[in-house]
């Protein structure tokens, strides 16, 4: 057991290091200079414009080489420093995302948690009944076929533009602070309700296909047929069914945690949620060096300790990894 976790750390230790240099390299790739973007939103004076030009460019480290911007990167890393926001000079990249963390976290536990909860439980229902099988199946895949963002706008379009049920944008009342309120919390749930359910739904989809062809597959296995042959009650021989079903499912839950992020980061764009997907957007468009190698640094750093996570608990759930681990046969 330890040694496979001495792997596993290691492994996802490489993995950390080579996506996070990607991270640093790529904003870098992009076009335009962050300090003259700066200084054209300051509207600098022509005289000023110099000085401001070398202060801010000593003052994010761009008046060394590449080579050494990189190690003065990974120093300031180890000491969990993530820099200073160009468009928010001088705010923390650390505050910034802290700010914002606590609403993209509102939408993606839950719509994890809960889209992979009702559709592994809606796709096993649906595998042993047909009506239910022939709706859950075509809906399903409309679904899973369906983005993110598309469904967000469609959502927008119909209960909040036409029906007016609920708000098209933000996350509480623009009359309103945050707070321990029930007013504060009412609003924050008025607004939740859209974006998390674009979330939701796309995810739920792929859960119930997944689960459905599982169990069907199952249920057809030898080792079910021999149970039956045995007078086994039809609900153990579901039971086993289920639960050899939900492995794949989990692996499927660790692979998906990347794409599920990616969805929220541009639902919240659609909603203009004041998330991580909202604050990327912004720092994108204003070559915010820092804040973009931040966020995707911490998103980066969450999906791989969650897959990490997935894989130490798939030791204990299945007792076949035990065993292969301890050399049995």
């Amino acid at each position: 057991m330890l040694r496979y976790l001495a792997r596993k750390v290691v492994v996802y230790l490489l993995t950390f290091f080579v996506a996070v240099t990607i991270d640093w390299a790529i904003p870098r790739f992009m076009p335009g200079d962050p300090v003259e973007g700066l200084l054209s939103r300051m509207q600098a004076q022509p005289a000023a414009e110099k000085a401001l030009s070398g202060y801010y460019t000593n003052a994010f480290g761009f008046d060394v080489p590449i080579w050494k911007q990189y190690l003065n990167f990974w120093a300031a890393l180890l000491h969990g420093d993530l820099g200073r926001s160009v468009q928010n000079f001088p705010t923390s990249v650390s505050e910034l995302i802290l700010g914002a963390l606590p609403y993209t976290l509102a939408l993606l536990v839950p719509a994890i948690l809960l889209s992979f909860w009702a559709g592994n439980k809606v796709g096993a229902m649906a595998a042993r009944r047909k009506a239910l099988d022939n709706t859950v199946l075509p809906v399903g895949y409309v679904l899973t076929a369906t983005p993110q963002m598309w469904l967000g706008v469609v959502l927008a379009w119909v209960f909040a533009l036409t029906l007016g049920w609920f708000p098209v944008s933000g996350a509480y009342g623009f009359d309103l602070q945050p707070g321990w309120t029930l007013e504060f919390a009412w609003s924050f749930l008025q607004h939740w309700v859209l974006p998390f359910a674009a979330l939701f739904l796309v995810a739920f989809g792929g859960w119930a296909i997944g689960m459905r062809n599982m169990i069907i597959y199952e249920l057809e296995a030898d080792y079910s047929n021999y149970l039956a042959s045995l007078g086994a009650p039809t609900k153990l021989v579901r039971k086993y069914a289920y639960r050899n079903a939900l492995l794949p499912q989990i692996t499927g839950l660790a692979l998906a945690l990347g794409a599920v992020v990616a969805g929220a980061i541009v639902v919240e764009i659609v909603f203009s949620y004041p998330g991580l997907g909202t604050l990327t957007l912004g720092a994108i468009q204003n070559r915010d060096y820092f804040l973009i190698q931040g966020i995707f640094l911490f998103i980066i750093t969450g999906v791989l300790i969650a897959n990490f996570l997935i894989d130490i608990a798939y030791v204990f759930i299945d007792p076949r990894t035990r065993i292969g681990m301890q050399g049995g046969r």
